[in-house]
């Protein structure tokens, strides 16, 4: 997405907290916003939600607002009920963006 550059300093917060580290997150979903550990995505648009074959996962991916930078994500969710997970996204995105395709 266009937008401002992301400063090194975030770059490396995401990082430490989020990106590199293996640790499972706490993701929390609200209506418009995702809120992934003390990130805060708001302004939500081209939601998408995937199960890959031979994998017990799904992972939920959209474009965001994340302060006054724009961000691209990918959340994946390792479970066993994958299949709940990926119907209960589903039931978010269409409830919550009806017009989102």
């Amino acid at each position: 997405m266009d937008g401002p550059l992301w400063d090194d300093s975030v770059k490396k917060e995401l990082d430490d907290s989020i990106n590199k580290n293996p640790n499972k997150k706490q993701v929390t979903i609200k209506e418009n916003t995702i809120q992934i550990e003390n990130f805060k995505f708001t302004a939500l648009k081209k939601i998408g939600i995937t199960v890959p074959f031979f994998k017990k996962e799904c992972t939920l991916i959209f474009e965001a607002q994340f302060g006054t930078l724009l961000a691209h994500v990918h959340v994946t969710i390792k479970s066993e009920n994958y299949v709940d997970v990926f119907t209960e996204l589903t039931s978010w995105k269409n409830r919550v963006f009806p017009n989102d395709s």
